[in-house]
């Protein structure tokens, strides 16, 4: 847990160190002047910083909490697999590195944290930096759906003798609702970076528009992704707050069983909602008007 939240305050310094450089850009970039950065140097910055805060910032920073605070809760005296949590670690560190290593060799994308094709694909971009995007992305996501599933099975098998579910903390409730959306959602982040992989190296169309793919097939799967990663990570910060004020106001926390089914449907309407970030793309009438009943 400690050498996750080492590394997320590695990252911040990183990712604070990109935003200042784009603040001060767009603060010198003014009555005609061009500023300090090029264009594709300043697009590199920005697609950096969205990729690392999310990533390799919020993520590991929580997965750390959960590590330390989790078992404890439970009475477990480790998670269910250490070894598993370490390559985890590890896999997330090396998906860091990649990020880190392309200042120095090649380039990083300049695609946004996104990465929407055709933007994203080989003839638009045809440098490396997309690759160090899709292969940090893949090699982090693994370690965070394998840090899932060790998480689930430490929650549902290894709880202290007598330990029901309904009388979890509402921390380690929140943790495990956040975990069952890292194993349901992740898989689809893998598969559509692979689908992406393809396209630009095997000549695959999956979303190229011209040779009967879709692009907004990339959209839609990385979004289905996206935005329960929303809720991946301000679940457990629910729970936190709701520990806090519970431990410091010295009271039992008030609607304890609301609370866990609550985070609940949050977790369940998470998952279909990812079409309010492109209303406006060319879905159909009736497609919206779903996805708009249930807005966030």
């Amino acid at each position: 847990g400690i050498m996750y939240i080492v590394l997320a305050m590695i990252m911040l310094l990183r990712g604070f160190a990109d935003a200042i450089m784009m603040r001060t850009q767009l603060a010198m970039a003014t009555n005609g002047a061009p500023g300090y950065l090029p264009p594709e140097h300043y697009d590199q910055i920005f697609t950096a910083h969205g990729v690392i805060m999310i990533i390799f910032m919020a993520m590991p920073f929580m997965i750390g909490l959960m590590n330390i605070i989790l078992p404890l809760q439970i009475g477990a005296r480790d998670v269910a697999f250490p070894f598993l949590n370490n390559l985890s670690f590890w896999l997330t560190a090396g998906g860091a590195i990649l990020v880190n290593v392309s200042l120095g060799l090649g380039e990083f994308a300049k695609t946004g944290w996104v990465a929407y094709p055709p933007l994203a694909g080989l003839e638009l971009s045809p440098g490396v930096g997309v690759d160090y995007y899709i292969w940090a992305l893949q090699i982090s996501g693994l370690g965070t759906l394998l840090t899932a599933v060790n998480f689930l099975v430490t929650v549902f098998k290894m709880r202290a003798p007598g330990m029901k579910l309904m009388q979890m903390p509402i921390f380690t409730w929140t943790c495990t609702w956040a975990n069952i959306l890292i194993a349901a959602s992740f898989p689809i982040l893998t598969a559509v970076l692979a689908m992406l992989t393809l396209d630009r190296y095997m000549d695959f169309h999956f979303f190229t528009n011209e040779a009967g793919g879709n692009s907004m097939m990339y959209i839609n799967l990385f979004w289905a992704w996206g935005h329960p990663e929303v809720y991946i990570l301000v679940l457990p910060a629910f729970g936190i707050f709701s520990e806090v004020i519970s431990t410091f106001t010295a009271k039992r926390l008030f609607g304890y069983k609301s609370m866990v089914y609550a985070s609940g449907a949050i977790a369940i309407l998470g998952f279909i909602v990812w079409l309010h970030h492109f209303f406006t793309m060319g879905s159909s009438a009736n497609v919206n008007a779903f996805f708009g009943s249930n807005i966030d």
